[in-house]
């Protein structure tokens, strides 16, 4: 199977299948969206979930998050994993979008990552689910599900594999197999013990093949 072929079938196959996939973050506008990115680093969606609302409810605005403390802020991500450079990241986040952005999240990945706590990946969430850009946000699932499904070959750093990513996959397809990726990591596609004999693209998997020649040794 060519790298073509392969990349055709795993569009082909979650485009059919799961046509409306999205983030599992809950937010009802840019600024809860770019708050949740930002707490979600190196946690879960669930818990990110769970902690939103009490934020949100104090600061529902940039304008209203740039004039709280550390002293506020920390209280309500203390579950959160990194609390302390997570809450500075906030406040700092919420002032430059008041002073620089007059309170509107910024469009352009260029900007977005002159935020406090706003990296690449986080940056290209926003791109993508916001302002539906043809941005490839790569965390730990898509690095994972991307090599091991063959999509991309000796990707070493998150860069290298959203390169190869955005390559391959149409322009139009882009933001939403940013999802694809994503949700077939956290529920098939798992670090251990992958679900393999359960995945419906394991047929176009590299992965499944290794697997696959290793029992038959």
């Amino acid at each position: 199977m060519t790298k073509k072929e392969r990349y055709e079938k795993i569009i082909s196959y979650f485009d059919t299948h799961h046509p409306q996939a999205e983030t599992e973050l809950v937010y009802d506008n840019p600024f809860q969206l770019l708050v949740s990115v930002i707490l979600s680093a190196q946690c879960t969606d669930k818990r990110v979930n769970m902690t939103t609302p009490f934020i949100f409810a104090k600061y529902p605005d940039a304008k209203s998050m740039a004039k709280a403390s550390m002293e506020e802020v920390f209280p309500l991500i203390k579950s959160i994993s990194y609390p302390n450079n997570k809450a500075k990241n906030l406040i700092g986040m919420a002032q430059m979008l008041s002073t620089t952005f007059k309170n509107v999240v910024p469009d352009s990945i260029e900007e977005l990552v002159k935020l406090p706590g706003v990296g690449r990946k986080t940056a290209n969430v926003i791109a993508s689910v916001v302002y539906n850009q043809p941005a490839m946000a790569v965390d730990t699932h898509v690095f994972r599900v991307s090599a091991r499904l063959g999509l991309t070959v000796n990707a070493t750093t998150p860069l290298a594999c959203e390169k190869q990513l955005v390559k391959h996959i149409p322009e139009s397809k882009i933001a939403i197999a940013h999802h694809w990726l994503i949700l077939h990591g956290r529920y098939v596609c798992i670090a251990r013990n992958p679900k393999c004999n359960e995945c419906e693209i394991n047929g176009y998997c590299k992965f499944f093949e290794g697997l696959k020649k290793k029992t038959r040794v």
